[in-house]
C-alpha cells in the first residue's frame, strides 16, 4: 500500500504545483532569455528591464532588447530590436508590439509602430508610422 501511495502523491504534488497560474509568478527583473539552435550556436537573445508572465506562453517585457545571431560559429550580430513594451512568445519565437520600436541592422535603420518579428524567417513588419533609412548604396536605381 505504501508503495502505492507515494507515487500518488509525488503525482498529485508535481500536479498542483503544474497547475499553478502564469500570473501568480512574480515578475522578473533583468529578465534574460537566450536561445539557441540545434547546434548550440546562439540564434537569439531577448532581453529586458522587467518581465511579467501574463499567460502561459506569453512574456510581456519592458525594455525589450532583442538580438538575433548568424546561427552558426560566427555568432555574427545580424539584427537588434529595441522596443520600451513588447509581448515574446517563446514557442512560436514571435516578439510584437504596439508602441514604437527600432530596428538596426548593417544595411538599414528602421522604425515604427505596430510590430512583429518572426524569428523563423527572420522577418520583421512595421504596419505604422514607418521610417526607414538605408546605408548600403543603390546603384542604377533610376534607369
Amino acid at each position: 500500500m505504501k508503495r502505492l501511495l507515494r507515487p500518488l502523491c509525488l503525482f498529485a504534488c508535481c500536479g498542483f504545483t503544474g497547475a499553478v497560474a502564469a500570473e501568480t509568478l512574480a515578475p522578473a527583473i533583468n529578465w534574460v532569455a537566450p536561445l539557441f539552435t540545434k547546434d548550440n550556436f546562439r540564434s537569439m537573445t531577448v532581453r529586458g528591464a522587467r518581465a511579467s508572465f501574463p499567460a502561459n506562453n506569453e512574456v510581456a517585457v519592458l525594455d525589450l532588447s532583442l538580438t538575433v545571431f548568424s546561427g552558426d560559429a560566427t555568432s555574427k550580430v545580424e539584427t537588434v530590436i529595441l522596443a520600451s513594451t513588447a509581448t515574446f512568445l517563446p514557442r512560436e519565437s514571435l516578439a510584437r508590439g504596439e508602441t514604437g520600436v527600432r530596428v538596426i541592422r548593417d544595411d538599414l535603420e528602421a522604425a515604427g509602430d505596430h510590430w512583429s518579428y518572426h524569428h523563423a524567417q527572420k522577418k520583421v513588419s512595421l504596419t505604422g508610422r514607418v521610417r526607414i533609412v538605408f546605408n548600403a548604396e543603390f546603384t542604377n536605381l533610376l534607369k
